[in-house]
């Protein structure tokens, strides 16, 4: 028999997702910070996505493992899911306390490796944690705070890239000495920010019958690989469905976070990574930017929730998808450094939608044991096309866009678009969220 689930406050659900807030800083960091450290270590644009491989790699590795052992865990006092946050965000912290030390490209991708595998193991839980404590009212609410700190921590990420230039100077080595103090920030909200949901919230002890399935089915080493394998087989339609979109949409994301500080530095500054200086302010100028798109992301996350309740889930994320694309095709051809704060608004649109709105579509055709696989399979959903992309794309870029950065953001603006399309082919069987 299934325990009701207890109504929680607006502020409770806020609470709860505090943790969300230093994991999607530290992501804003790999977006914004990650591949001007490449750049400053002399990488080729063609080597760019290859070196990128570790984020897609360890989230197809990682999570559907995390969501699976999460599922056969409970710790009366250490919970289901909190042991995952908190392993992860030390992880982390870790790594980006380290990052800017890189010395060598290899180094730094190494550190991404580590920095990757804690993001993911303190994220997966994260998903499954609001399918968990919150009913299907609530979820709408749940799923879109979490948009709202992914919006927050990215903005804060990007605002430190764009400010920090002005205040933090000179050299250590290859890299500027601001960096050092965005990841040292971004170390420190790691753990501090999961410390405080882990504090704040309760999970919800198991019922009589799971904790029967839990000892029935006992964790080991083989377990999640056989879950997962089961998951899939029996996987939703609409999950397959939302995959065709997500093979547009992130691979549309890897190209635009690869080559934006870059397109700003050719089409305003006419200037590449070999200018250390001028390259320099077109990431400080991107950081800004994208600061102010990540103000649209968090401050219209919530609305976004209201309208996917009233309209259909299907229906939101498919016109946050036009919007964003929008944004990147009118991205390389800007040539006035302030027009940016105007284009961006519909990227920043999109990414609220993406990182809350496709979850509303898939939670409630799902059973309730299976939410952290079944999490860790939806991100597979997503690292899959950026390994696609990782693997494919400097090919692309190398030699039918001629290395050009504004070309990557056109074609990721077209597959965006491609993505939005596909959209409208998703049916479910929650009518009140989809249709």
């Amino acid at each position: 028999m299934n325990i009701p689930k207890i109504k929680l406050s607006f502020w409770q659900i806020i609470n709860m997702n505090v943790g969300f807030f230093g994991i999607q800083y530290s992501f804003g960091l790999q977006q914004s910070a990650v591949n001007p450290i490449y750049d400053f270590l002399h990488a080729s644009p063609d080597e760019i996505p290859l070196l990128n491989l570790a984020g897609p790699l360890t989230g197809l590795l990682i999570q559907p493992i995390i969501g699976a052992m999460s599922d056969k865990t409970w710790h009366p006092r250490w919970g289901r899911r909190k042991p995952y946050f908190f392993i992860g965000a030390m992880v982390c912290s870790i790594a980006l306390f380290l990052f800017p030390f890189s010395s060598s490209l290899w180094m730094a991708a190494g550190l991404l490796w580590i920095l990757d595998i804690g993001n993911n193991t303190a994220m997966e839980p994260y998903r499954a944690f609001i399918a968990d404590t919150l009913d299907e009212e609530q979820q709408p609410i749940g799923f879109q705070a979490q948009s709202f700190f992914t919006g927050f921590g990215q903005f804060l990420a990007y605002i430190s890239i764009g400010i920090f230039p002005l205040i933090i100077v000179g050299y250590t080595g290859e890299l500027p000495n601001w960096m050092y103090a965005s990841f040292f920030i971004g170390a420190i909200l790691s753990i501090t920010s999961i410390w405080w949901s882990m504090s704040k919230t309760n999970e919800i002890p198991p019922t009589a019958e799971e904790i029967e399935y839990i000892k029935a089915n006992p964790l080991n080493i083989f377990s999640p690989f056989v879950d997962i394998y089961k998951a899939v087989l029996e996987m939703p339609k609409v999950m397959w469905q939302l995959f065709l979109v997500y093979l547009f949409q992130w691979y549309a994301m890897m190209c635009y976070w690869q080559n934006n500080s870059k397109s700003i530095a050719l089409s305003v500054w006419d200037t590449t990574p070999a200018d250390k200086i001028g390259y320099g302010e077109a990431v400080r100028w991107n950081g800004l930017v994208g600061a102010f798109g990540f103000v649209v992301t968090f401050s219209i996350a919530f609305y976004l929730a209201k309208l996917a309740q009233k309209h259909g889930a299907k229906m939101v994320h498919f016109g946050c998808l036009i919007l964003g694309a929008i944004s990147l095709l009118f991205f390389p051809v800007i040539q006035n450094q302030y027009l940016f704060f105007v284009v961006i608004i519909g990227y920043g649109i999109a990414w609220a939608s993406m990182m809350g709105i496709p979850y509303l579509m898939v939670v409630a055709n799902i059973p309730k044991e299976r939410y952290g696989v079944y999490m860790g399979i939806i991100n597979m959903m997503i690292v899959i096309p950026m390994i696609f992309q990782n693997v494919s794309f400097g090919f692309i870029l190398k030699h039918f866009l001629n290395n050009d950065p504004r070309l990557a953001i056109t074609f990721a603006g077209v597959l965006l678009l491609i993505g939005a399309i596909c959209t409208l082919f998703i049916k479910t069987e929650n009518k009140k969220l989809s249709e």
